[in-house]
């Protein structure tokens, strides 16, 4: 197939032969306003796939139309709020149509607000996807040279420097994305760009593409500052990493089941279909997927432990909750990430600022969908999803090292007999200081801190913004949970094999997809998998820290462990 690339030395609107809304081809995504995936957007955002402009005749020709609109409505004498008025509660000031440009250069200095550390690269560059993908709804009134202006910028790696705190998502994100406009348009130096992991200003990365400042027209920075896009982007990029921590969590939970020697009855699919919510039923078929094979399982519904070649009823006939309710519990946060790729793809393809124009009716509306608080309640969910995950893991945790609960492994999981030796007590204690955190920040910021900002004009707020940048951080604490949780499932079914086959090496103990991650997390760690001891076998061998920092680093955005999870089941999300 045959495809013209934008010119990223030409500043012109995008010249492309057709393809199906956003195929993901060799060349990059395609934007048209309405058919942005959450994938794509982390391709282009994370993984720096090209991204450009659909050349579909019925998206260019509404967004010239629209342009046009709003050029004749201008030249009418009609008042437009933030075309010929100020903004917010000055708009009952009118502006002379001969100064509408400066005041949209106004607009974007006077915002330049922002506070706290700079955005991560990743969140700036879904935000500048998103945003561009609104305005290709062709209601905003924007030229297309301008949307071509995030494009070029993207395809270059030229990300603008933008600061986490200034948006209370009220008229979307008003602050970070001034500091876009700014960069994209060479509104003047003091705007920055990060290229090339160094620091330059707008002005040297308009000369290095070859391009001039751009001169706005009538609402193009509103168009370009007015909308849930940076909270969009950032959650989008939260809830890709949340579903893969997810499926990682999955598949911790088959480590602890092994190790316990616990029943596979409780994913039994008769039962999970007579409460049939899809999370259960879905947490309950991976569950068998991810244990068929194994050989540390208990197939029937009573559990029995094999010790000394004598099988000997255990103190129960059925396993304990964290694992007979397992996919009970799971499934309210199964559903949760389901419903949030769901809303935040609806949000993703919106058109977000105001007023917007419709081209149809040769008319514009005043509107309020600049307001984020489904991507803020969305967020609130999520984190409060990635406690409740962390709380099950931590129980599973305390079965394993407990010899009251753990069928015959040794307390804090200790490597060898000596009495010198801890186990993996202090790795336990890392732990139980993160989970609280999760749960903590599992706190809801969205029903919080009403603002009245700019003269009562922005009465009502979402709060989102503050919601998605909260997100990054707990999943930041998730993926250190996350990884302690790999070095307890590999020490826990290790000393299992040890005890009922007389050999550390898990492998051909383990079911297929559970093997498969051990022989990967033996990789990370720098190791090999050995028969005649564990992971951890002696404190003075190795400091656990170590550990963790590596498989943390695997959980990374490219890294091994997220690549992993990203190719393989199981997944949550049938499009991802």
């Amino acid at each position: 197939m045959s495809v013209n690339c934008i010119d990223n030395t030409q500043d012109k609107p995008a010249q492309l032969h057709s393809m199906k809304p956003n195929e993901q081809h060799q060349q990059g995504i395609y934007l048209d306003g309405e058919s942005l995936t959450i994938e794509h957007l982390v391709g282009v955002a994370v993984d720096n796939l090209p991204v450009y402009l659909s050349n579909c005749s019925s998206v260019t020709e509404k967004i010239d139309k629209a342009h046009q609109c709003l050029q004749h409505f201008v030249k009418s004498g009609v008042p437009i709020y933030g075309v010929t008025t100020n903004f917010g509660g000055l708009a009952n000031q009118s502006i002379d149509p001969k100064d509408c440009q400066q005041l949209q250069k106004n607009l974007i200095k006077a915002l330049k607000t922002g506070a706290g550390q700079r955005m991560r690269v990743a969140d700036v560059r879904a935000a500048m996807v998103v945003r561009a993908n609104a305005l290709m709804k062709g209601a905003s009134g924007i030229r297309l040279e301008v949307i071509n202006r995030l494009m070029i910028f993207l395809n270059a790696g030229m990300t603008p420097l933008v600061y986490e705190l200034g948006s209370i998502g009220a008229s979307g994100d008003l602050v970070p994305l001034s500091y876009i406009a700014g960069a994209i348009i060479g509104l003047d130096d003091s705007y920055e760009v990060e290229y090339k992991g160094k620091t330059i200003d707008a002005l040297t990365a308009l000369n290095i593409l070859n391009l001039a400042p751009l001169i706005l027209e009538p609402k193009e920075a509103l168009s370009l500052i007015n909308g849930t896009s940076v909270m969009a982007g950032i959650a989008s990029n939260c809830i890709y990493e949340g579903e893969l921590l997810t499926r990682l969590a999955l598949y911790s939970h088959a480590f602890y089941i092994q190790a316990l020697s616990a029943s596979m009855d409780p994913f039994n699919e008769f039962t999970n279909t007579l409460k049939p919510h899809r999370g259960q039923r879905l947490a309950a078929q991976h569950m068998r997927e991810l244990l068929a094979g194994s050989a540390l399982i208990k197939k029937g519904n009573i559990n029995v432990n094999k010790i000394a070649g004598q099988q000997v009823f255990d103190d129960l006939v059925q396993d304990r909750y964290s694992i007979r309710c397992l996919p009970q519990y799971l499934s309210p946060c199964i559903e949760t990430v389901q419903n949030i790729v769901s809303s935040l793809t609806i949000e993703i393809n919106s058109a977000t600022d105001n007023p917007l124009i419709d081209v149809d009716n040769n008319t514009f509306h005043y509107t309020g969908n600049f307001l984020g608080l489904d991507i803020a309640v969305n967020m609130d969910r999520l984190r409060h999803t990635i406690g409740l995950i962390a709380k099950h893991l931590d129980v599973q945790i305390a079965l394993l090292v407990s010899p009251e609960f753990n069928r015959g492994l040794p307390a804090s999981l200790v490597g060898n007999q000596d009495n010198l030796n801890l186990g993996l007590k202090g790795l336990q204690l890392c732990a139980n200081s993160i989970m609280p955190m999760l749960t903590y920040y599992g706190n809801s910021i969205s029903d919080r801190f009403p603002t009245h900002a700019e003269q009562y004009n922005q009465n009502i707020n979402s709060q989102g913004m503050a919601a998605a940048i909260f997100t990054t951080k707990s999943l930041e604490l998730f993926k250190q949970y996350s990884a302690i949780c790999l070095l307890f499932g590999i020490q826990a079914v290790e000393q299992r094999c040890k005890l009922e086959y007389g050999s550390y090496d898990a492998r051909i103990r383990l079911s297929k997809p559970t093997c498969d991650l051990y022989e990967l997390l033996y990789q990370e760690l720098g190791l090999t998998i050995s028969a005649e001891r564990p992971l951890i076998e002696n404190d003075m061998d190795q400091a656990l820290d170590s550990y963790i920092a590596k498989l943390v680093s695997a959980l990374e955005s490219g890294g091994n462990l997220m690549l992993y999870l990203k190719n393989h089941g199981p997944s949550l999300i049938p499009t991802f």
